[in-house]
């Protein structure tokens, strides 16, 4: 068979994505964190955006010749026939006297009973004096910051530690430490690194362990909890044999640790409640950064109708404009190579308005049909969640799959009923027992909860009677299932469970 080349021409189609068009789609799975930092960029990178707050006529700021001042700017600011002058009307308006209003250094000429107002400037009305650079005084000059937990840490080292060797071994302990307060770096490895006798190091680390928070440095939860025992003369033996055995614990199975620690009902009840005040993670209250508040992308809110009303969250919608003024005066003039770069800038930025608006509209259709749908949720409850999928709400509006799921990501929505992730609303469903409509699992999930925080220590479920009791509720769902369900809220099996309250029950006598 003879092989050779030709030219054919075919006609087809095909989808192609235009950087552009990517960049839109990778928009819609953005945070409102993530899309302002975007924003920023791009504001940096291209001269022809500008944010909302920033365009404005310059003719606004420019002083008219009315309003121009004429003379010395005290008389213009301060002489006055409004202006009170007299010390008696002072007082009065201020419902004090003089001397408790201003300053004593610096209140001089409103306190001359000559009443002589001609020397008082804007700067003598002010609390308290200006700073070493001549700024104003302000509230965060008073406001102390919160030291981190390496900063507490290393100002008690060099009050318990004078020797430079040891406080070398105990800044590189202090740094190894966690959030947390764990050590998180083997001792071997720290005196290897710093080329010391490892018996040095656990001695620093010794000295660390005394530091406060109490706690802190320790190598394991156990260690943990013994140092807070011991700062409260607290462990005895029989609290040594209990820190010694939290697998037991974690696990309820206190007839081996009654066994164990060789103590009775009474005494057990008593050392886990002691336990259980205790600062597992000792830490986090000096470590990290402030908690981030979630903010809405959306709001829900009740219409006097009975209907739901749906909003944007203005605040967190980044808002910037195309400045054509600037475009034109760039242009005129400007060479090919200028003129193919504004160009570039004007396509980019007219594309990213557009899409911003797009993202909005998207994000809000999309949470319009989540409110439609889930109506009972927001009007009666968890137990009213609906089973919920990304193509049910694609159809209804129209839209890929793919598009619904990048716009519920990272968005959030505000109810009267809390804060929740867009996909906290999408759940799978589990069917009826009566061929009913169908029940959301996270409703089910609730349900399962309700039960088990209603037992009783005599009448503990267990996952066969929750089944039960489902059913009886006309929801068809496996032991399997509750069982995961039951684990997913962190709640131990019933056998677990009964211990626990049996302990609790003899505590609390």
């Amino acid at each position: 068979m003879a092989l050779s080349a030709k030219l054919v021409m075919r006609q087809g189609q095909s989808l192609v994505m235009t950087p552009q068009l990517m960049q839109a789609i990778k928009l819609l799975q953005l945070s409102n964190l993530e899309l302002a930092s975007f924003i920023e960029e791009e504001l940096e990178r291209n001269p022809l955006l500008e944010r909302v707050d920033e365009a404005h006529d310059p003719r606004e700021h420019e002083p008219s010749a009315e309003a121009a001042p004429s003379g010395d700017p005290a008389e213009s600011d301060w002489t006055s026939d409004e202006f009170e002058t007299d010390r008696g009307a002072l007082e009065s308006g201020l419902g004090t006297e003089l001397e408790n209003s201003f300053d004593g250094e610096r209140a001089g000429p409103v306190a001359d009973p000559a009443g002589d107002m001609a020397g008082l400037s804007a700067t003598s009305w002010t609390g308290a004096p200006p700073s070493a650079e001549g700024e104003a005084s302000s509230l965060e000059r008073y406001v102390a910051s919160r030291p981190s937990l390496h900063d507490h840490l290393a100002d008690q080292l060099h009050l318990a530690v004078v020797d430079p060797v040891d406080r070398l071994i105990g800044l590189s302990l202090i740094d190894a430490v966690d959030e947390a307060g764990y050590l998180s770096e083997p001792l071997d490895a720290v005196a290897e690194r710093l080329g010391v006798a490892l018996a040095r190091v656990e001695a620093v680390l010794g000295v660390v362990h005394g530091f406060d928070p109490t706690g802190v440095g320790a190598r394991s939860l156990a260690e943990c909890l013994a140092l807070q025992l011991k700062e409260r003369d607290r462990f005895d033996p029989a609290m040594a044999a209990l820190v010694g055995h939290l697998d037991l614990l974690a696990r309820r199975d206190h007839a081996a640790l009654r066994r164990i620690c060789g103590v009775d009902d009474e005494d057990l009840a008593d050392m886990v409640g002691e336990i259980r005040r205790l600062d597992p993670k000792p830490g986090r209250s000096y470590g990290g950064g402030p908690v981030q508040t979630v903010v809405p992308d959306v709001t829900v809110r009740a219409a006097p109708d009975g209907s739901w009303l749906i909003d944007l969250n203005t605040d967190v919608l980044p808002r910037v404009l195309v400045n054509q003024t600037y475009r034109a005066r760039v242009v005129r003039g400007a060479s090919d190579a200028d003129r193919s770069f504004v160009a570039n800038c004007l396509q980019t930025a007219n594309w990213l308005t557009k899409s911003l608006e797009q993202r909005a509209r998207t994000i809000l259709k999309v949470s319009s049909e989540i409110v439609r749908q889930q109506d009972a949720f927001f009007a009666h409850g968890v137990q009213h969640l609906r089973p919920l999928n990304l193509k049910a709400v694609a159809d209804a509006i129209g839209m890929h799959e793919s598009t619904v799921s990048r716009v519920t990501s990272n968005k959030y929505m505000a109810s009267p009923r809390g804060i929740f992730e867009l996909k906290y609303f999408f759940t799978a469903s589990i069917a009826s027992t009566m061929n009913g409509a169908a029940h959301s699992a996270e409703a089910v999930r609730f349900r399962i909860k309700q039960m088990i925080e209603a037992e009783t220590p005599s009448d503990v479920l267990s996952d066969d009677a929750i089944v039960a009791k489902l059913k009886a509720a006309d929801i068809d769902i496996a032991r399997r299932t509750v069982a995961k369900y039951r684990e997913s809220l962190r709640i131990p099996s019933s056998v677990e469970r009964r211990r626990e309250k049996s302990v609790m029950a003899l505590a609390g006598r």
